[in-house]
């Protein structure tokens, strides 16, 4: 990446500035602190890849403005670029990219802020953390790399050197290979449990023949008892058939017995209603003489109804004649006061005729005006008519058109919704990763304790043990003390004898033997001093581990949740990769929908058919706004044809008006004369006077109708009597006849009765020669019940016999398969140990370190050479042996970096803090060079933000030469200084400047 132009607006500090690096190939960046020189870089560094030192975007726009916006220009790849990136300030950034051709710049920016940042990274082949680590040595981090510890050098290689990546390999590889570790317990406990099972075949068969044998043994004598029950069910059949004759023959004689009774009580019932229809009879006379008052009494009644009935219709009739005379006076009246009124309005009427007629030219004139413009009118409907149907297509073309852009634009907005949603895998990836690796070295922490716990655990066995053993000596001493202190009283009793040989002890030999058990006191004493010296010291180097224990068993308690965390991590981390892949789904279907939206190639025949139909309607040449005019205009003039049918209904109204006024006039007079005959001359008038004459005539008594009626009530019981004298006479031979035929009935049921009791009789004799045989068969069919219990539970014994043996062919052919699977996962599980391995630390990793050294030696040496005229030199050492045993050497992995100069080897803390700039400075430039050529990409822009303040002049000098020196190397190197007389050592300034309207920029070469 080569610089060609840098524009500016409102980053950092500054507001509006361009730096055109035509021409410049090593400049340096000079100012005051503050004053925006490293800014002018992470503008670069904003503009590609979007981050730079602030916390946020937003804090990267300047102070009270409101967008920031950077335009850099650059060759990359042999091509010119050119890279825009803006944002205003609580929204999102925008991205564009550019390459010239021979016409100009081309855009290459895609549908969205990600798609075009990967576009740019593509044609780059160089991300931000190699930018930063490799073109860019940024500010306060010269000596980084040299004050890490070996092992933390070692790890910022590796990251340097992306070897993370192999990791995740190895983890995942370590993953598997537990999975596959568990697979295959499991599977061994199958196996086993299968192998159990698979040991029970010989018992399953011969318990299947025993079975075998018991059940057809069951079956033939179940047989033998089924035809000896069908015997005996046959006699007890035969049995209960008589007993069923003997019933029916005895239910036969009880149903006559009760019938005759039945009968007897209705013969008795029939004689005494005999009896009271003679009493009756015997009433005859009486009953004829109380009739026939109650018939003269009745027609009385009738007489005095009659006449009431009369009264009354005659006073009614009286009551409707008047009604009707006064309502015919009503009619006449009202009838002639609506002459009158109808009078008064023909007059009215007549009045307003005569004013609509006048307008009769005015009428004539607005008539031919309303027909011309009907004419028109019907010419614009029969093309309006031609019209609307194509109209009507072209608006459901349309609504068709616009529904496949909705759903173009929905789809869109869906998918922009995923990606929303969805977030950014590659942020999210970015930071399970790290928590993965976080949680790894955790982990490979505590799996360090753990061995370290082991250790401890078996060095306080191993102590325990002396314990013991010391416990067993001190026993063991204080049991010879004892000894000794015995025998020593023995010694001090008059006349002791020796304890060996129980010889008498003259003083001499006294003297000896007291010594001797005196000499061996002390040792043994001494020795038990030891071995409680060695106790108390064993019993405190205990307590000691078991605390160390304890502490760590207290550091392990989060191991088993730090693995499942890390479990959780892998997952989630899968599943961003999976969101990645459907980002990317979803990123190449909204660049197809938008670009089927700008170019509009989607609903191809709706658009076809759209365009003819617009090309007919434009032919017509029809207007609706004409139409509407012309039916505007038959709307206005449509009052001459409404006046017109005014003025003829006027001249018709008028002509019935002067043909109805005589009719009037005459009527009037009519009425007049109609009411006055009616009161006077009229046959309601008559009628009213004969009814008023004939209720003068009528005799009627109301006092007198009244006590018939009583009387005629208290004679209603003889019509009672009456008729039951004549339902006697008629119900007497039939009661007389309806006896006679009970008793012959009651004797006839009496020999039936007879005839039952003799034929049950006979029954009774067959039933007591016939044993009964229901206890027999109730107890053969017990038996053969209990023996179909039997023979069902050995049926479903046989049966489970039969399947378990069918099982057990099934579970041989599982044995053999889980065999085969476990040959399977055993191979899977060296293979992920090997990768695990291979993938680890010391493996790929440890080899692709070793590989990448000794160039990064030789980079950094030459380099050094340069800065110190020969006088560093630099060696990286990857083992050395440990600090152990001095009979066994162990040699360990590291990352030591061996400085030496004219004095010797020495440490780099030592070095004065030029030296060591330029030791750091040479190691980064290598390390620059190292990565930019891994990343595919020539390292030709070198930008130096730090260091120079550590130099002296000699130093700053050979800083320069060096840069000079190495300038070849790179189409472009940059270096910032805030030193005023170093600036003169550069060819080419930039000079910033801090202004009250932001930062300044001059070029001076």
């Amino acid at each position: 990446m080569i610089p060609h132009q840098l524009q500016l607006k409102n980053f950092f500090s500054y507001r509006e500035a361009t730096l055109d690096f035509t021409g410049l190939h090593t400049a340096c960046i000079c100012g005051a602190n503050g004053a925006g020189k490293s800014s002018l870089l992470e503008a670069i560094a904003w503009s590609i890849w979007g981050k730079s030192r602030a916390a946020s975007e937003d804090d990267a726009i300047h102070i009270g403005e409101k967008e920031v916006r950077v335009d850099f220009t650059f060759q990359s790849q042999g091509q010119i670029c050119r890279v825009i990136r803006s944002r205003r300030r609580g929204q999102s950034s925008s991205l564009e990219f550019q390459v010239e051709t021979p016409t100009g710049f081309r855009s290459l920016t895609a549908k969205g802020l990600r798609a075009t940042q990967q576009k740019l990274l593509d044609h780059l082949k160089l991300d931000y953390d190699t930018f930063i680590n490799s073109a860019y040595l940024r500010q306060g981090r010269a000596d980084e790399f040299m004050l890490r510890s070996p092992s933390e050098r070692k790890q910022i290689l590796a990251d340097l050197l992306k070897l993370d990546l192999y990791d995740e390999l190895s983890k995942k590889a370590n993953s598997m290979a537990n999975q596959t570790t568990g697979q295959e317990k499991l599977l061994l406990q199958n196996l086993e449990t299968l192998k159990e099972q698979l040991q029970q075949e010989s018992e399953i068969a011969t318990e299947l023949a025993r079975t075998q044998t018991h059940l057809d043994e069951l079956q033939q004598v179940q047989e033998g008892d089924r035809a000896t029950l069908t015997q005996l069910q046959a006699q007890q059949n035969q049995r209960q058939g008589w007993q069923q004759q003997l019933d029916w023959y005895r239910q036969q004689g009880e149903n006559r017995q009760r019938e005759s009774q039945r009968q007897q009580q209705e013969l008795t019932d029939a004689r005494q209603r005999q009896q009271e229809l003679s009493q009756l009879l015997e009433q005859e006379t009486e009953i004829d003489c109380g009739y026939a008052q109650f018939q003269q009494l009745q027609g009385q009644e009738e007489v005095f109804s009659q006449k009431f009935n009369a009264l009354q219709d005659a006073r009614t009739h009286l009551e409707g004649v008047r009604e009707q005379l006064t309502q015919q006076a009503n009619d006449y009246q009202q009838q002639q006061q609506g002459t009158i009124a109808e009078l008064e309005a023909l007059d009215r009427q007549a009045g307003d005729l005569a004013r609509i007629l006048a307008q009769s030219a005015q009428v004539e004139a607005g008539l031919k005006e309303l027909q011309t413009a009907r004419d028109r009118l019907q010419t614009l409907d029969r093309l309006q008519a031609e019209v609307a149907p194509l109209m009507q297509r072209r608006l459901q073309l349309q609504g068709e058109l616009d529904r496949a852009t909705a759903r173009l634009n929905a789809r869109l907005e869906q998918i922009q919704a995923q990606q929303i949603a969805l977030g950014n895998p590659d942020t999210q990836t970015a930071q399970l990763q790290s928590a993965l690796a976080e949680l790894g070295e955790q982990i490979s922490e505590l799996e360090k304790k753990q061995v370290h716990q082991q250790r401890v655990r078996e060095k306080g066995l191993e102590r325990r043990s002396f314990l013991d053993r010391l416990k067993a000596h001190q026993r063991d001493y204080e049991a010879n003390i004892e000894e000794f202190d015995r025998k020593i009283k023995m010694l001090q009793v008059p006349d002791a004898q020796c304890p060996l040989c129980d010889r008498p002890l003259d003083e001499h030999h006294w003297d000896l033997v007291a010594q001797k058990h005196q000499e061996q006191h002390r040792d043994i004493m001494g020795q038990l001093w030891v071995v409680k010296e060695q106790l108390a010291v064993s019993e405190l180097e205990i307590q000691v581990l078991r605390q160390e224990y304890g502490q760590l068993s207290h550091e392990l308690a989060g191991y088993d949740a730090l693995r499942e965390r890390r479990g959780q991590l892998q997952a989630q981390l899968d599943a961003s990769d999976r969101d990645r892949s459907t980002l990317e789904g979803l990123a190449a279907e909204q660049i197809e929908i938008e670009r089927s939206l700008e170019v509009g190639d989607y609903a191809v025949e709706v658009r076809s058919e759209l365009e003819e139909l617009n090309r007919t309607v434009d032919r017509l040449d029809y207007d609706e706004k004409n139409h509407a005019l012309a039916r505007g205009a038959v709307d206005r003039l449509r009052w001459a044809q409404i006046k017109d049918a005014e003025l003829r209904s006027a001249k018709t109204q008028q002509a019935k008006i002067d043909e109805r006024r005589p009719e009037l006039v005459a009527h009037s007079r009519y009425l007049e004369q109609q009411l006055d005959r009616l009161h006077a001359e009229s046959e309601l008038a008559r009628q009213r006077a004969d009814l008023e004459r004939y209720i003068a005539n009528l005799d009627y008594n109301l006092t007198e109708h009244s006590q018939v009626r009583g009387a005629l009530r208290e004679a209603q019981v003889w019509v009672r009597k009456a008729e039951e004298l004549r339902g006697a006479k008629q119900e007497s031979p039939r009661v007389q006849q309806r006896i006679g035929g009970l008793m012959e009935s009651v004797q006839q049921y009496d020999r039936d009765a007879e005839t039952a009791r003799s034929q049950m009789a006979a029954m009774r004799t067959q039933l007591e020669r016939t044993p009964d045989r229901i206890v027999d068969i109730q107890t053969l069919e017990g038996k053969i019940q209990q023996r179909r219990r039997e023979l069902d539970g050995a049926i479903a014994e046989y049966g489970r016999l039969q399947q378990q043996q069918q099982q057990l062919e099934t579970l041989q052919t599982e044995y053999e398969q889980r065999q085969r699977q476990l040959q399977a996962i055993r191979r899977q599980s060296r293979v992920y140990r090997e990768l695990s391995q291979a993938f680890g630390k010391n493996g790929i990793q440890a080899l692709t370190i070793e590989n990448v050294l000794p160039e990064l030696e030789g980079e950094t040496n030459r380099i050094l050479s340069r800065l110190s005229a020969n006088q560093l030199h630099v060696r990286f050492v990857t083992q050395r042996a440990s600090k152990g045993s001095k009979k066994k050497t162990k040699l360990i992995d590291t990352l030591d970096i061996l400085i030496a100069d004219a004095r010797g080897t020495r440490p780099y803390e030592t070095y004065s803090g030029g030296e060591a700039f330029r030791i750091n400075f040479a190691i980064r430039l290598a390390l620059a060079k190292l990565l930019a050529g891994r990343s595919g990409t020539a390292l030709q822009l070198l930008i130096i933000d730090e260091g120079f303040g550590t130099q002296d002049d000699r130093g700053c000098e050979r800083l320069v030469a060096a840069i000079n020196a190495i300038s070849s190397d790179f189409a472009c190197i940059l270096a910032v200084t805030h030193i005023p007389h170093l600036k003169e050592a550069f060819q080419a300034r930039i000079e910033v400047q801090k202004m009250e309207n932001g930062s300044q920029l001059h070029l001076s070469i």
